[in-house]
C-alpha cells in the first residue's frame, strides 16, 4: 500500500476485484487512499488534526459497529473531536467512505447478521482497542398478535446477540489496551417505561441491559461497560416515526424537554463514556431521553 503506515482494509468487490482502504493518521499530510487492482481511484490529503499526536491516538482505536448510522456517525464525529483514532463498521459502503474522508478513519463493510463478520473485522484491525461502541439497533413496533418468531429473533439478533458477539471477538484487542478500555452499548427508554407495541424491541433491549451489567462485572477492572438508553431520536432508522411531522410533534410533547432527541445528544454521552473522564463509571444504564423515563408532566 502506498503512502506510509496505517490501518489497511481489504474487501472483495462485486466483480472479484480487491479494494484496499487505508486511513493513515500518523503523518500530518497523510492521505485517505483507495486503490483497486493497484490503480488509485481516489486520494485525499488532509491537514493535521488534534488526533494525530494526542494521547488518545496512542491508546488504541475505537471500534464503532453501526458507524454509518445516525447515532454511530454522530458518535464517530464526537470521538474524532476528542482526538480518538476510529474504525467504523457498517453496511452502507458509500456512507462509510464519506466518513473515512471526513474523519480520517478506518472502515469495514460488514453485516451483523453474518456470523463471520465479527472475526473478520477483528482481524482487519491491527493493534489494541481502547474502546468499542455497538450502535446497531432496530425499531420494530407491532402489537403482540402481529409479531412473528422471525421478528423476535431478528430484533434479538440485531440488538443483543450481535452486541455480545462483537464484544467477544474484540476482547483480545480490548484487553491489550495500555489503559482501561471502555465499551458502550445501547438500550432504550422503552425498557424502563413499557410502551404498547414495543414487546419485541423492549425484550431485546432489556437483554442489552442485562448484558451490560454482566460484562461490567466479568471484565472489571480492565474494561468498563456501560449502556445508553435513548428515547426517540431523529435518525434515519426512526424516519418512519419522525418523518411524519404531526406524529413527531406529538411524541416530542410527551417529553419533559418538549423535543425529540438528536444524534448529537446521544453521541456526547457515548464519547464521554468512552473517554477517561468516565474512568470510574461502569455497569450503568444512562437515560438520555429528555426526561421521558422519569418525569411525568401531565396527569
Amino acid at each position: 500500500m502506498k503512502g506510509g503506515k496505517g490501518p489497511t482494509l481489504r474487501r472483495e468487490g462485486g466483480d472479484g476485484s480487491v479494494v484496499h482502504l487505508a486511513c493513515l493518521i500518523s503523518v500530518p499530510t497523510s492521505p485517505y487512499h483507495i486503490e483497486q487492482n493497484g490503480v488509485c481511484l481516489r486520494s485525499k490529503y488532509r491537514s493535521p488534526t488534534p488526533q494525530d499526536n494526542s494521547e488518545a491516538a496512542v491508546a488504541g482505536k475505537i471500534l464503532i459497529w453501526g458507524g454509518s448510522g445516525g447515532i454511530g456517525a454522530a458518535t464517530a464525529r464526537a470521538l474524532a473531536a476528542k482526538g480518538f483514532v476510529l474504525h467504523l463498521v457498517g453496511r452502507d459502503m458509500s456512507r462509510l467512505e464519506a466518513l473515512a474522508e471526513e474523519l480520517g478513519c478506518g472502515i469495514s463493510q460488514a453485516d451483523v447478521e453474518d456470523d463471520t463478520s465479527f472475526a473478520r473485522v477483528s482481524a482487519e484491525i491491527a493493534g489494541p482497542l481502547a474502546g468499542l461502541v455497538y450502535a446497531v439497533g432496530s425499531i420494530n413496533l407491532r402489537p403482540l398478535p402481529r409479531l412473528t418468531t422471525a421478528d423476535f429473533s431478528r430484533d434479538f439478533r440485531l440488538n443483543a446477540l450481535a452486541a455480545a458477539l462483537a464484544v467477544q471477538a474484540a476482547l483480545p484487542a480490548l484487553k491489550a489496551a495500555p489503559a482501561t478500555a471502555s465499551i458502550v452499548l445501547f438500550s432504550s427508554v422503552a425498557v424502563t417505561q413499557g410502551f404498547a407495541a414495543h414487546a419485541s424491541v423492549s425484550m431485546a433491549k432489556g437483554a442489552v441491559e442485562g448484558l451490560t451489567r454482566a460484562l461490567a462485572a466479568e471484565l472489571a477492572p480492565k474494561i468498563r461497560v456501560n449502556a445508553i438508553a435513548p428515547s426517540l431520536t431523529d435518525t434515519p432508522l426512526a424516519s418512519g416515526l419522525t418523518g411524519n411531522s404531526q406524529m413527531a410533534a406529538s411524541i416530542a410533547q410527551m417529553h419533559a424537554l418538549q423535543r425529540l432527541g438528536q444524534p448529537g445528544d446521544i453521541a456526547a454521552i457515548a464519547a464521554f463514556l468512552i473517554s477517561d473522564q468516565a474512568d470510574w463509571i461502569s455497569g450503568q444504564v444512562i437515560g438520555v431521553d429528555g426526561g421521558r423515563s422519569r418525569l411525568r408532566i401531565k396527569g
